[in-house]
């Protein structure tokens, strides 16, 4: 890739923290369930709080009280609001994946890092703070009032930075959430982390990478 961006971006939850919904669904959860069943519950988790973030903005608290409660009756199992509370408050105590940090603290050296993420103000200086290599700009769906994969949440980001889709490579493990939207915005530069989340769908254009240690290279890093 020999392009030299203005600012990296990121999606933080999944690309760079270790976004551990799943383990939380397994510690309520797996004394209910036989293994099969819990992998079905912890898709069905997954895909509602993707359909929970879709509409008119609220707080993520909201997002994980609802899709935690529609997973439960699709399964079955009874909804208790504590649950969803717990998995809510685990949010911010999560740190990085292994790769982050150092991968972080080379490009920081030459180019600005921007984290656009789906957390609340409230969550975010905690996983922040784990990563371990300097963030110039942090902004959240709750400053944009729009969760990513809508288009609005990056018009925030590039308002708010002054730039347009060409002055970024945006960097994520998710097609869905980031580089789908990222692809029908122009933003020709990105690349994917590939942590397993997802399948490989070249026809988005990214440049594709097994961890954020990789990703100074393919700058030129």
């Amino acid at each position: 890739m020999a392009f030299r961006p203005k600012f990296v971006t990121f999606d933080c939850h999944g690309t760079m923290i270790f976004f551990d919904m799943a383990g939380a669904a397994r510690d309520h959860y797996a004394d209910k369930l036989d293994a099969e069943q819990m992998d079905a519950f912890i898709r069905d988790f997954s895909a509602y709080r993707l359909d929970e973030v879709l509409g008119a903005w609220k707080p993520y608290a909201d997002v994980v009280h609802n899709s935690l409660e529609r997973t439960c009756k699709r399964n079955g199992i009874a909804f208790d609001p504590a649950i969803a509370e717990d998995i809510y408050n685990r949010v911010p105590t999560w740190g990085p994946h292994a790769d982050v940090p150092a991968g972080l603290a080379k490009i920081a050296k030459k180019i600005p890092l921007v984290a656009l993420t789906n957390s609340m103000n409230s969550q975010i200086p905690h996983n922040i703070a784990k990563l371990g290599a300097p963030i110039s700009h942090v902004y959240t769906a709750e400053d944009a009032q729009a969760y990513k994969p809508q288009m609005r949440a990056f018009e925030y980001m590039f308002d708010m930075l002054g730039c347009g889709p060409e002055d970024v490579l945006h960097v994520s493990s998710s097609m869905r959430y980031d580089l789908m939207t990222a692809h029908d915005l122009g933003i020709k530069n990105k690349a994917w982390v590939n942590r397993g989340h997802e399948p490989a769908n070249p026809y988005y254009g990214y440049t594709e990478i097994p961890d954020v240690t990789a990703l100074p290279a393919i700058l030129g890093l």
